[in-house]
């Protein structure tokens, strides 16, 4: 399945054509809002940086697992039944460092990249108190996140 983020009147006028090109059957998903932006994925990956420099105690990966899991999933499993039900059935019941080392790569669960960008800035809002209450100094972002 392809996304396509539809935010001019000409992206909507494309969209249309690929519809009446297309044969029937088929099935077709429209989301209000947008997914996650360029922008704030660079944010986030900056701030793990920042926070993997001053703090000295994992790596910028690790942080990022820790952040998927304890921010990420929350999220996602207050706003979508789909993903709370997977997550609850296949996930929770594994310990602690297993749910962590499912966040990383290689295994990499997606959690953020299914995220819109109303999620995605949640998630980064929780990043930045839970860091800047450790004594971090974050990068503030130039516009809005």
């Amino acid at each position: 399945m392809t996304d396509r983020i539809v935010s001019t009147e000409r992206e909507r006028e494309s969209i249309l054509a690929l519809l009446k090109g297309r044969g029937l059957p088929f099935t077709i998903r429209i989301a209000k809002g947008k997914n996650r932006s360029v922008e704030q994925n660079k944010l986030q990956r900056l701030w793990l940086r920042e926070a993997a420099e001053q703090l000295c105690e994992y790596t910028a990966e690790e942080y990022r697992g820790y952040c998927k899991l304890h921010f990420g999933v929350a999220i996602l499993r207050n706003e979508s039944d789909k993903f709370r039900e997977v997550y609850d059935r296949l996930i929770r019941p594994r310990s602690y460092e297993e749910k962590l080392e499912l966040m990383m790569v290689p295994m990499d669960l997606p959690v953020t990249r299914i995220m819109t960008t109303k999620q995605k800035t949640t998630y980064l809002d929780d990043m930045y108190v839970h860091f800047t209450g450790l004594g971090v100094i974050l990068t503030e972002p130039k516009s809005e996140r």
